[in-house]
């Protein structure tokens, strides 16, 4: 199907002369599922707001689907989640906030209706549709927020922390949503622990700003020197089993380390 973003050699500076992307340069397949992870402070959300079309940077080119267009031109296969859902959240209510994607679109009254009932139902909005989103717990925005940005089903899902506030049970449901999408998705996360369960492929943004690894998900999360170069703390089962198992047999996941140990205890 080809890649859906190419980045070329993308720099980002910010006015007080902060370089936040350095020289960064990506492509973006259809159907892929990308974490780009990096330590607070290394650039990874303002790769998020350059590739989205949200900030143009200094230099550099993105192109979408295999065309040189702008952002702009794209906006409606574009599903760009923001760090703080205030950032997103901007109707009367959550229904109209969630509506307002497929409303853009096009989408039948019906089936922008069903939409919402069905993400209402899984992220347990249905009794807070009609309440001014300013009037919601942070973990209640940040579900409205996850569920507007789904709602329009983009091709492209570009999420800035979409578990930030929500708590273990919510988490799941978004976790499901997320990997149950049908288009690409690309999660941006200072935390890798829930890589694993979303990611085949790991771009890891330096403190510098620039793109210090880029590899499978196995390859880059059992590179501890790696990580810990970068910022970032390896996953939790990774540092449980340093040192003890090659790194083939490493668990990533809790799942994978459960049933490690039940193995030897048989």
């Amino acid at each position: 199907m080809g890649p859906v973003i190419e980045a070329q050699g993308l720099t980002h500076e910010y006015p007080d002369g902060t370089t936040a992307l350095r020289d960064v340069t990506v492509t973006i397949e259809a159907g892929e599922r990308v974490a780009v992870i990096g330590a607070n402070g290394s650039g990874k959300s303002t790769l998020q707001l350059v590739l989205g079309g949200l900030v143009e940077p200094t230099a550099g080119t993105v192109e979408y689907f295999g065309e040189t267009a702008d952002a702009e031109a794209v906006r409606d296969r574009l599903g760009v989640l923001l760090q703080d859902p205030d950032d997103y959240l901007f109707n009367t209510t959550v229904r109209e906030d969630i509506e307002y994607g497929p409303a853009q679109l096009g989408m039948s009254r019906q089936a922008a209706t069903q939409r919402v009932a069905h993400l209402a139902a899984e992220l347990g909005l249905e009794s807070l549709l009609d309440r001014p989103p300013f009037r919601l717990s942070g973990g209640e925005k940040q579900r409205a927020a996850v569920a507007s940005v789904l709602a329009f089903e983009p091709a492209v899902l570009l999420l800035d922390e979409p578990f930030g506030a929500v708590d273990a049970g919510y988490r799941e449901r978004i976790l499901e949503l997320v990997t149950g999408h049908e288009g690409t998705v690309m999660l941006f996360t200072p935390s890798v622990d829930a890589v694993p369960e979303i990611a085949d492929r790991v771009l890891v943004v330096g403190q510098d700003g620039s793109i210090a690894a880029d590899g499978p998900v196995r390859d880059v999360l059992t590179d501890t020197s790696l990580l810990r170069d970068n910022g970032l703390r390896p996953p939790a089962t990774v540092q449980l089993f340093e040192g003890i198992l090659d790194v083939d047999d490493v668990p990533l996941t809790v799942s994978e380390a459960r049933a490690h140990l039940l193995d030897q205890t048989r």
